[in-house]
């Protein structure tokens, strides 16, 4: 629930109110300051505190997008509870368009952190102290990473029953039952007992409005089902629901050439792609060693031995009962992945009147 005495970075946030914080992350080496910018929508009603993230890998872009258009369509005089929304975490990754931050580690690997270690382990204890540990509920956005893409999807131990109704409450094509990962968010976030949902859509250094929309109806229907906003369509959809997942790798380097596409359901055996020298000769033949959905996929042609390829979800079930078929559909009005591009906000919500106005804060 809502603390009455939350305070952010040192400063208090009342109730009904919209506050900007920025964390003090340090210098850069030419003594420029550097702040974590968070965004407090604190409801006039009492209520979960969950936090909404992006960025955590500097070069993954669709999550900032989400995040500036779930924020435009909340309103804090109608919001029970409140959300701590930080739209870039890695802030020295996103100025260089890196993943990384400048000392080369992976800020997903570096939780809870520490005051005294590396940069990547200071932003991390940041994070946790000032956002994660003042919450109840997380959802931290990410794409695919380098030149792979990703099927919309949902991360999250789906043996813990609360985690489980907020998955399947998101709406995204395909859930992956996914044990936490050594040093990630998701990890130390769970290890204090906080619920949290992870979602992957699209690539790096992009906005593509089809994952937008979808993360944006997403992140909303799990507000709603925290009862946290009302939605006038809840418009909850079906999803593939799979256990386990695996990489299809390249046997031989050279050029390659795709023979499905995110959202395909594969049969074992099935070819899921070729790869050939420059000429089109000596082709390797690359085959799903499982029967499957199709989550993600390479976007670069040029292989080396041993590089992934597509990466497909398997081991089924489905509380959901997703139609996989659907998601590669092409319909009027809708997206490859079946979700509507007219209307970004999507679930009813009202378009905002006027930009609100927030109060800023050192």
């Amino acid at each position: 629930m809502s603390a009455p005495d939350l305070v952010i970075g040192g400063v208090a946030v009342p109730l009904g109110t919209i506050v900007d914080v920025e964390l003090d992350v340090g210098r850069l080496p030419n003594h420029t300051r550097l702040n974590l910018p968070v965004r407090i929508v604190r409801g006039s009603k009492p209520g979960p505190t969950v936090w909404i993230s992006a960025a955590i890998h500097g070069d993954e872009l669709n999550g900032v997008e989400i995040v500036r258009r779930v924020l435009d369509s909340v309103d804090p005089k109608r919001l029970r509870g409140t959300l701590l929304v930080v739209p870039i975490v890695n802030v020295h990754g996103f100025l260089t368009q890196s993943r990384y931050l400048p000392d080369g580690r992976d800020l997903n690997r570096s939780f809870p952190g520490s005051t005294k270690g590396s940069l990547a382990a200071r932003l991390a204890k940041l994070f946790m102290d000032e956002i994660v540990e003042k919450c109840s509920y997380g959802i931290d956005l990410h794409t695919g990473s380098g030149d792979r893409t990703n099927l919309p999807q949902v991360r999250a131990d789906m043996d813990d029953p609360d985690v489980q109704r907020l998955a399947i409450a998101f709406g995204a094509p395909a859930i992956l039952h996914s044990r936490v990962r050594d040093g990630s968010l998701r990890e130390a976030a769970t290890s204090l007992g906080i619920k949290t949902l992870l979602f992957e859509g699209g690539e790096a250094r992009r906005f593509e409005e089809d994952v937008i929309v979808m993360g944006v109806k997403g992140v909303r229907r799990v507000l709603a089902e925290l009862e946290m906003i009302r939605l006038k369509v809840p418009d909850t959809k079906r999803c593939w629901y799979a256990r386990k997942s695996t990489w299809l790798r390249s046997g031989r380097s050279g050029l390659l050439r795709m023979a499905v596409r995110l959202g395909d359901e594969v049969r074992k055996g099935q070819v899921v792609a070729r790869i050939a020298n420059p000429l089109g000769d000596d082709e390797f033949v690359v085959k799903s060693t499982v029967a499957g959905l199709i989550i993600g996929a390479a976007r670069n042609p040029v292989l080396y031995q041993g590089d992934a390829v597509v990466h497909v979800a398997h081991g089924a079930e489905e509380p959901c009962g997703f139609d996989p078929k659907a998601i590669t559909k092409k319909k009027a009005g809708t997206n490859k992945v079946g979700a509507k591009t007219s209307e970004a906000q999507g679930d009813g919500a009202p378009k905002p009147a006027a930009k609100k106005k927030s109060k800023k804060a050192q």
